[in-house]
């Protein structure tokens, strides 16, 4: 039976370890979105630090090569049309204020784990397993539905490698029984983010951060 999981991104699960698990969501002041940035911003989608002390999409031009900061969970900011606040699942682009700021909400824990449906068939449980602990890639991670503000990110099973740089870790899959048919795409995967920005190595380097999976 096809499994029901839709396109969503990446969803906030638990925290590897034994530590509570908070959803690895920084105080919303902390991170901002330049005013001006024209870049959607889905919820679910990961978002990367800027040189300027923004954050953006991945693949931004002004971003360096840099890793994931975490996942995008919504902003608050004023509407330029109302001056009202307004709370959104996304960033659509535009429509801010300019006299004040764009707070965006941000899963920054780099132990966060997160489901995110799979793209394609895993063929079968036995191959699923094989990809415990394995690496790969994100497809369509930076668009989305903007009706509901998720992004329609999902794992990419055609990258699956051992290759260290991809951009998540599978750590395994949700015991779910509508989403278990492993012929089908829609598998929720269990997965971290790899080269994190807030791990120790995490940095800003110059560059242009690759879209490979975007």
């Amino acid at each position: 039976m096809a499994n029901t999981n839709g396109k969503f991104g990446l969803r906030p699960l638990s925290k590897q370890g034994g530590a509570a698990n908070s959803t690895g969501m920084s105080n919303y002041s902390m991170y901002e979105i330049a005013n001006g940035n024209t870049n959607k911003l889905y919820h679910g989608e990961p978002v990367i630090p800027l040189s300027t002390g923004y954050i953006d999409a991945p693949g931004a031009a002004a971003g360096g090569t840099v890793g994931f900061l975490g996942v995008f969970q919504g902003c608050e900011y004023v509407s330029s049309t109302t001056g009202k606040p307004i709370w959104s699942n996304t960033w659509p682009g535009s429509g801010a204020d300019s006299n004040h700021p764009v707070k965006a909400y941000v899963n920054d824990d780099p132990m966060q784990l997160y489901v995110i449906a799979t793209d394609a068939s895993w063929t079968s449980k036995a191959t699923a397993r094989a990809a415990v602990f394995a690496n790969a890639n994100g497809s369509t991670l930076i668009t989305g539905d903007d009706t509901s503000g998720l992004s329609y990110g999902r794992l990419a099973i055609s990258t699956i490698a051992t290759t260290a740089a991809l951009q998540f870790r599978i750590m395994g899959w949700v015991e779910d029984a509508a989403n278990e048919d492993f012929s089908a795409a829609g598998v929720g995967a269990i997965v971290r983010l790899n080269n994190h920005f807030n791990s120790n190595n995490g940095a800003i380097a110059a560059g242009t951060p690759s879209t490979t999976g975007v």
